[in-house]
């Protein structure tokens, strides 16, 4: 093989045996699931589903180009009342709504990513906290003026007599959204927006003496990254059929923080695993009060709470590489265990 054939078969996405062998898997895995899941369990799926395009988008901004975003709750919550105020006010279809949310979303994208351009750390995280307060605002008054105690409701999304109402077709519906947010994640990460992104996450400044417009990277990381959330949010109400200022409070936006950390920084995988473990893990502490006397079982929220910062302090302190790191760790011990088996196999 020449060096330019063996060169692009590694950029490419799936260039190696073992690559297509682990797609194949993963497509299959993926399509069985829904059809053993129990309703509870599909509906869990759907969950982690639904938080792993938000948990891609945030890990782009911050763990590719270390720009620090507490907006996170604020954008779903925009995507949300897109929707919700184009499906109420003029009876919009989901073909209209969806690419206004990520329309919104880039507008949103670009403005809270201007004090990037002069800000960094701690003042960028608080001023793209504005986002949130701004939203909470201005989808409080919309509900206020409307009356609207419970928030607005929101029919299923329909294509002409099929409606998407079943937890199995929202797990497909789902499942392609996630997979199309992880293609632009990976296709990102490899292009040469991710190589400056990564520039701008080491040393602004030295990427800024490299050639490299530091500007225009950054507003497209805020961008890209706004627009994948809005969608998430609109995708949200959908699912739920209605739209709360409630559904968005600040320790939603806490919990993204978590799952890119808790899954690895700067590492796409971990945004999955972390959604995934965040998404997951209050249920897991509601079964473990089960079995706790009845004076403790009463208090499942404050132990969830209390557990939730326990996990993240204890990752931040013990394993900052998240669960990416303890899976390198396994996967090089087990390499580590095979290859003297592997060296004797090996003909003289």
């Amino acid at each position: 093989m020449s060096e330019q054939a063996s060169y692009k078969q590694e950029l490419a996405l799936f260039g190696t045996r073992a690559r297509q062998r682990r797609l194949a898997a993963a497509l299959a895995i993926s399509a069985v699931l829904p059809f053993i899941f129990s309703p509870f369990l599909l509906d869990l799926a759907n969950q982690v589903l639904l938080a792993s395009i938000g948990a891609l988008a945030l890990m782009l901004l911050t763990g590719f180009a270390g720009l620090i975003s507490l907006g996170t709750a604020g954008l779903l919550g925009a995507g949300a009342y897109t929707v919700g105020v184009l499906v109420r006010e003029a009876g919009a279809p989901f073909w209209i709504t969806l690419p206004a949310a990520a329309v919104v979303g880039a507008g949103l994208g670009l403005i809270f990513g201007l004090p990037s351009l002069r800000l960094r750390g701690l003042y960028l995280a608080i001023s793209t906290l504005g986002l949130h307060f701004v939203v909470v605002y201005l989808g409080g008054e919309y509900e206020a003026r409307e009356v609207l105690s419970t928030g607005v409701m929101i029919d299923s999304p329909s294509l002409g007599r099929f409606t998407l109402t079943s937890g199995r077709a929202w797990y497909f519906v789902l499942l392609a959204f996630a997979a199309f947010a992880l293609l632009v994640s990976v296709n990102l990460q490899r292009s040469r927006t991710g190589r400056a992104w990564r520039a701008l996450r080491e040393r602004d400044v030295v990427a800024g003496a490299l050639g490299i417009n530091v500007q225009r990277f950054k507003l497209l990381a805020f961008m890209i990254s706004a627009t994948m959330t809005t969608i998430a949010g609109a995708l949200f109400a959908y699912f739920r059929n209605f739209v709360s200022i409630d559904a968005f409070s600040l320790y939603l936006t806490v919990q993204y923080v978590a799952m890119i950390i808790i899954g690895g920084m700067g590492s796409i995988p971990g945004a999955l695993l972390g959604a995934a473990f965040v998404i997951l893990f209050p249920y897991a502490i509601e079964a473990i009060a089960g079995y706790l006397p009845a004076r403790f079982s009463n208090m499942v929220f404050a132990l969830d709470y209390a557990a939730f910062g326990v996990v993240m302090i204890l990752f931040l302190l013990l394993e900052p590489a998240g669960l990416m790191g303890i899976w390198q760790r396994v996967r090089n011990t087990i390499a580590a265990w095979r290859a003297p088996k592997r060296a004797r196999r090996a003909p003289q």
